[in-house]
């Protein structure tokens, strides 16, 4: 299980906790974690050259491959954000927009994701749909996600246990194979759309045409 968490508040950011929260609950039910701290890395902002369309490669030399091996190679992820005048972080965000590639190609399918927020006042959920809505148009199954707002200090403690339980339904999901009806119609209409974009595209997007036809997609 892997802990990808967007504060910049390092060991003082409530986000982290309630990270650290779904992992302990994931190991509580057998599962190995790891935690990433995307503040402590160097990731560049995606500039839209297309160069992983065609070769599965960035053309950034810098942390994010990191990242995105980790996440590629674990069964479930946990995000996490602050909410910062809305929305994620600029960390998280430009994270996010590097994966470009996993949107395309629906590498996220068959894991499982949560997500998980902290706001000064209001605005946890907007953020934790955001991370979700996100990770399931890259093929991911949204298990849930939990949060809380500082102006209620009982808030806190519940997400906290609410984080440990939602890490230990990550761990079941992913042993029993969850399905969940609505996210799969999504995901099927995703792999409509993108086949539709990619098989356009074959000529230029090599990678991504090969991975298509490797998945029997096309």
């Amino acid at each position: 299980m892997l802990g990808v968490n967007g504060s910049p508040r390092g060991e003082k950011s409530t986000t982290l906790k309630l990270v650290e929260a779904v992992l302990t609950g994931a190991e509580e039910a057998g599962a190995q974690t790891e935690l990433i701290d995307l503040c402590a890395l160097s990731i560049d902002y995606c500039n839209a050259c297309a160069v992983c369309y065609k070769t599965g490669e960035c053309i950034h030399n810098d942390d994010f491959g990191k990242v995105y091996d980790e996440m590629m190679a674990s069964d479930g992820i946990v995000f996490g954000s602050p909410v910062y005048f809305g929305s994620v972080t600029a960390q998280m965000k430009t994270m996010i927009d590097r994966m470009s590639d996993a949107v395309h190609c629906q590498l996220l399918l068959g894991k499982r994701i949560a997500s998980v927020s902290t706001a000064g006042s209001q605005g946890h959920q907007e953020v934790e749909d955001y991370i979700n809505r996100v990770m399931v148009a890259m093929g991911a199954t949204a298990v849930g996600s939990t949060g809380a707002d500082m102006v209620d200090p009982a808030g806190m403690e519940l997400a906290l246990e609410e984080a440990r339980q939602l890490g230990k339904t990550l761990v079941r999901e992913i042993q029993e194979g969850t399905i969940h009806p609505g996210q799969e119609e999504f995901h099927r209409t995703m792999r409509e759309r993108f086949g539709r974009v990619v098989g356009a595209n074959k000529e230029e997007w090599t990678h991504e045409y090969e991975h298509w036809k490797k998945m029997g997609w096309l």
